[in-house]
């Protein structure tokens, strides 16, 4: 017993004796994890540089885009063929997708050898192979009546500018095939299938890694990195389109192919390479190539055994000093000896079987030391391979701007999946390295095959949803042609409303509001205006000065309306009223001026003066009883004169679009027309007197409230307007009416976009199909939700926030639908909008009998100031519709308090020259 024991302590302390030796031998290829965060970092600043247009030319690692845009969703079904050229043998497959719910698929293959004459002889030769390959696999499968779509997996890098094509830029592993090199091929891959008449579509060209990724990904959704390691090494991941400089566009993501094999042939690993790397470098096919590959891949790792046993050898620390045949032959220690000599539970049986097989008769001491080196190499691969992983892991995160990101790496190659240890060290070593990352690897089966087929599938599908999206949003693109029309109708319709005789039929009511004037610089004093519109009410004092020392001082106060005062009498709420004024004028140590006064009464009035205005119709939640049909400013005075504590002289009743023009016109004398694109739609401007019929004389100009919001009541416009405008307009509280406001303004937009939401989500392109309950609440999507998601600076992480903030549980690729048809909403809105709007300066360029016209139009609106792109469209199509009118656009400063007491100013001025 004493004995096994002493033989035991022997054999320990021998090992560890060994192990010493190899270690102090091997010193520099044993990394420590500082040393890994280190190569991490230098590789994260090699993809930066890849995806840089700038310096992607100078860049080793060269993060090609791989236009592969979309990961599988479980709805991809269909035959589909796959080949794949790049390993020792040359596969062909027929993939069945499923659309079962189950994500299911069914793979045949069959392999082929690729013979040194076709992976080193020439071009055409090559792809004669393959195609005759295809051909024969397609023949015992009974498959060369049918047409299907192929895709090719091809394991070296290529540039690509579309899915279906790319240009090889060099060959890697054993392939050296002449003149195939900076050509595409894909098209060679066409020619030599017609020419073998194979009834075959090329529908996507695949890298085994993007496969690998593909593969797992329609397995597990979360799945957005792809792994390989084998004879070749190589990862690829979902990077965020605004970071690729390379492709246009900034939507979504697309997969990005690292080719990290080249990573450190600049020199930026010269410090971890050992001599033996420099010796493996020099004697393979692409001397300074590909040095990272061949510090981690299987095709290298027996080859840099071979070379370090060698020189322990030589320098007497192997096998008695006596170097064999096999240490001095090229290649002829290779991966699978590595892999069996590290079956530690084998102990060493397996490192003798193997090295005896070598006729390199070892003793144990020397088994020992084999199994050790073994070891090392494979170990460093191993950890090498997880810091430029966890680099990418990183990026990742950070794209995602998450603390904690869980995700999934797909994961193929020979060396992954037949070595006894080379797993589990990578999982171990990666999650040491990003401990914020839960990371699951996912073992591929077929990668390739599979994975280009469903690159292949995903394609269709995409291609299916394209044209199923673009029939959708195809009626909201309007033509020049069909904006010419709106603009001329709008011309017609602003006609009718003028002339006596059709202005009781016409649909733009063109209501005059005795405002004579703009402002010329003369007007100064006190005034007083109110302002209501809403659920709150506001009094403000203005003081106007003129001269040189121009200016508006304003004091304001907010004061709320109650529910039940807004729905109580009209007694009531002008009682309501008049207490806030009190309230203001105490406020303000002026309760006993009489102070002239505007009051923006935002609700449609009918007026026979500047001061009188009877209100049509209350909106805007408000029901108050006895007003409608009544003069809201004899209202005003009767409250006043109930109240009996202080007198105003009611001077104007504004509308405050005529306050926008106002406002604007004080800074901007050119300006005669108003503007206001917010929750409502309205225009105003200056109009002849002579072409307002409905009021008498003819001298001078007066400025008419349009309306416009009810151009199209009439069915002039019909023809542009979709099944979503009728489905908001019936669902509406007034059905019929007020329909260019709905397809114009911002109260209405989000609503069409959430029918359009509903339509696609019913035709299963969003939402996995399923309409969510908030999806079905009317009036979830507000106009502020558009200006955010169209907004250039939102990344479709912070879209997809919105959306789940609005109960709507989104992809990355439901975010860019979305994106997408909110575009498309509000581009025409905008359109129209213009298409209206040069009706009017071209009535005003006529009417001044000019050949050009230089106008101002003052603007007002949420939708006008804080869309993104609302502005800039509404623009460029007055300038198309109207190219002899030069329109500067200027904003306006409080159209409804400053422009009320600017109308009331210009109204005192005006009727004081006239008294004079």
């Amino acid at each position: 017993m004493f004995a096994v024991h002493l033989l035991a302590f022997h054999f320990t302390k021998l090992k560890e004796d060994q192990i010493k030796k190899v270690d102090r031998y091997l010193y520099h290829m044993r990394l420590s994890d500082d040393i890994l965060l280190d190569v991490m970092s230098r590789f994260q600043a090699e993809m930066v540089k890849g995806l840089g247009r700038d310096t992607n030319p100078t860049a080793t690692v060269k993060m090609l885009p791989s236009f592969v845009r979309s990961l599988p969703d479980g709805s991809e079904k269909g035959d589909f063929l796959a080949v794949d050229v790049g390993g020792s043998l040359f596969r062909a497959h027929q993939v069945k997708v499923f659309d079962d719910g189950k994500q299911s698929s069914q793979l045949e293959n069959k392999f082929y050898p690729t013979p040194k004459e076709v992976t080193q002889g020439n071009g055409a030769e090559f792809f004669d192979y393959i195609a005759d390959r295809l051909l024969d696999f397609m023949e015992t499968k009974n498959l060369k009546h049918k047409k299907l779509p192929l895709g090719f997996t091809f394991s070296f890098p290529c540039k690509q500018t579309k899915l279906e094509e790319g240009v090889l830029l060099a060959w890697t592993k054993h392939f050296k095939v002449r003149g195939v090199q900076d050509t595409d091929v894909v098209s060679s891959l066409r020619k030599a299938i017609q020419k073998h008449k194979a009834n075959v579509d090329v529908l996507a060209l695949v890298n085994d890694t993007v496969g690998t990724m593909m593969t797992c990904g329609y397995n597990d959704q979360h799945c957005e990195v792809g792994l390989v390691i084998g004879t070749g090494t190589n990862a690829c991941y979902m990077e965020e389109m605004r970071h690729i400089d390379l492709v246009e566009g900034d939507e979504g993501r697309m997969c990005i192919n690292t080719e990290w094999g080249a990573f450190g042939d600049d020199g930026a690993l010269d410090d971890l390479r050992t001599e033996f790397d420099r010796e493996l470098d020099l004697g393979s096919l692409n001397p300074g190539k590909q040095l990272f590959e061949k510090m981690i891949s299987s095709l290298y790792l027996g080859e840099l055994v071979r070379l370090i046993l060698l020189k322990m050898t030589k320098e007497g620390l192997l096998f008695n000093g006596k170097v064999s045949t096999a240490l001095l032959t090229k290649g002829k220690i290779e991966m699978k000896h590595v892999s069996a000599m590290e079956k530690y539970k084998e102990g060493l049986n397996n490192t003798k079987e193997i090295l005896t097989e070598l006729n390199l008769f070892p003793s144990e001491e020397d088994c020992i030391a084999v199994q050790h080196v073994c070891t090392i190499v494979s170990f460093r691969s191993a950890n090498l391979c997880a810091a430029a992983l966890a680099a990418i892991l990183t990026r990742l995160r950070e794209n995602k701007k998450l603390l904690r990101m869980r995700t999934t790496v797909g994961i193929d190659g020979g060396l992954y999946k037949t070595h006894p240890q080379y797993a589990k060290r990578l999982h171990k070593v990666v999650r040491r390295l990003v401990p914020n990352c839960d990371v699951r690897f996912l073992l591929s089966v077929s990668g390739s095959g599979t994975g280009a087929a469903l690159v292949t599938a995903v394609a269709y599908r995409l291609a299916a949803q394209r044209k199923q999206i673009d029939a959708a949003l195809a009626p909201f693109l309007l033509s020049l042609e069909t904006l010419r029309e709106v603009k001329n109708k709008m011309r017609t319709e602003l006609e009718y409303g003028l002339k006596r005789e059709t202005q009781a039929s016409a649909t733009v009511k063109m209501l005059p509001t005795y405002v004579c004037g703009t402002p010329d610089g003369t007007e100064k004093g006190k005034f007083l205006a109110l302002d209501l519109g809403g659920t709150n009410f506001r009094v403000l004092l203005v003081k106007i000065r003129s001269g040189r020392r121009r200016s508006v001082q304003m004091y304001n106060k907010i004061f709320a309306i109650p529910l039940e005062i807004m729905q109580g009498t009209g007694e009531e709420l002008f009682d309501h009223i008049v207490q806030c004024i009190a309230d203001f004028l105490e406020y303000m140590g002026i309760k006993g001026a009489r102070l002239p006064l505007g009051f923006t009464f935002s609700f449609p009035c009918r007026q026979a003066s500047i001061d009188k205005g009877t209100l049509v119709g209350w909106t805007k939640g408000f029901k108050a009883t006895d007003c409608e049909g009544e003069d809201v400013v004899d209202m005003l005075r009767e409250a006043i004169r109930r109240r009996n504590e202080f007198d105003l002289d009611i001077v104007a009743v504004v509308n405050d679009t005529v306050g926008t023009m106002m406002t604007c016109g004080y800074e901007d004398p050119n300006c005669e027309i108003g503007l206001i694109a917010g929750t409502g739609s309205n225009v105003c401007y200056m109009e002849d007197m002579k072409n307002i019929e409905i009021v008498e004389g003819n001298e001078g100009k007066m400025c008419i409230n349009t309306e416009w919001g009810a151009f199209g009541d009439n069915g002039c416009i019909d023809n542009i307007r979709t099944k979503y405008d009728k489905e908001v307009d019936e669902g509406s509280l007034n059905p019929g009416k007020q329909r260019y406001e709905k397809m114009t303004s911002g109260m209405y937009l989000g609503e069409i976009v959430r029918q359009i939401l509903i339509d696609l989500t019913k035709q299963g392109l969003l939402f996995r199909g399923q309409i969510s309950e908030s999806l079905r609440k009317r009036g979830i999507f507000e106009t502020k939700f558009l200006s955010q998601i169209e907004s250039d600076r939102l990344a479709l992480l912070q879209v997809r926030r919105i959306l789940q903030q609005l109960g709507l549980d989104s992809t990355c690729e439901d975010s860019i639908i979305v994106k997408e048809v909110c575009g498309a909403v509000s581009k025409r809105a905008a359109q129209l909008c213009g298409a209206g709007l040069a009706a009017i300066v071209e009535k005003k360029r006529e009417n001044q009998g000019v050949e050009r016209l230089q106008i101002t139009v003052g603007v007002d609106g949420t939708l006008y100031k804080l869309h993104p792109h609302f502005s800039r469209v509404l623009q460029e199509t007055v300038k198309e519709l109207a190219p002899q009118c030069d329109v500067t656009f200027m904003l306006s400063e409080d159209g409804s308090g400053k422009g009320a007491a600017l109308i009331t100013a210009v109204a005192k001025r005006l009727h004081n020259v006239g008294q004079k």
